[in-house]
């Protein structure tokens, strides 16, 4: 079990490795919570407050980059969720990784940050991790982890982010307006190449992160390269 490691790149003072034996990408930070891709993400005012996040974290008109709009930029009009969508009334808010299948105001077409586990990758870290690839999260304070997929793209000088199932699931404070973790207790371990560039179900996600971690040494491989 190796625990040889290149230095790739800082960001926000957050050292990024790849493990030279298998090439996997590991970081350890903080945790900012994503509610993108959520049904209830965002509501349109004056009920702002019915959202899971401050909708200024979509953006603001002229400027969206959190929900979708009518003509597919940032300077067009929100979508509203309809009768039959999951969250009617809510804004459709979206992710970087989609189900291209699904119709582009569909709400189902990204993420759920409620139900999926998601890490959201920095905009410029151009290591070779990419949309769809599996990752393990890691809780270093109570040992807990979860499987999670690469969902979201955030920006170029933020890392440590991840969606609401991801914080649930790891005993982190999992609201989008007052959770999160500002100590660097969190372990990101990222399997390059290991995505299809599609979503997958939060089965799907938890059956193959869960092999790909184990056979990557699992917690004895964090504990022993990660004291």
């Amino acid at each position: 079990m190796s625990c040889d490691k290149e230095d790739l790149l800082s960001i926000a003072g957050v050292p990024v490795f790849r493990m030279t034996s298998d090439r996997s990408i590991v970081f350890q930070a903080g945790m900012e919570i994503d509610a993108d891709g959520a049904y209830r993400a965002y509501h349109p005012p004056p009920d702002t407050g019915l959202g899971l996040d401050n909708l200024h974290n979509a953006g603001e008109p002229g400027n969206w980059f959190g929900v979708v709009t009518d003509n597919g930029r940032s300077d067009g009009r929100p979508i509203v969720q309809r009768s039959d969508d999951p969250a009617p009334g809510f804004l459709v808010s979206s992710t970087a990784l989609e189900d291209p299948a699904r119709d582009r105001t569909d709400p189902r077409r990204y993420l759920d940050a409620e139900t999926i586990p998601y890490i959201v990758l920095p905009g410029h870290m151009a290591v070779g991790a990419s949309l769809g690839d599996f990752a393990t999260v890691v809780n270093r304070r109570n040992a807990r982890s979860v499987g999670a997929i690469c969902g979201d793209i955030g920006p170029r000088n933020k890392i440590g982010e991840a969606s609401i199932a991801t914080a649930k699931a790891i005993g982190i404070p999992e609201s989008p307006r007052t959770g999160g973790i500002s100590a660097k207790i969190v372990l990101y371990l990222i399997f390059v190449g290991s995505g299809n560039h599609r979503p997958r179900s939060a089965e799907e996600i938890a059956d193959e992160a869960g092999r790909l971690f184990a056979d990557w040494g699992g917690m004895n491989r964090v504990k022993e390269c990660f004291a």
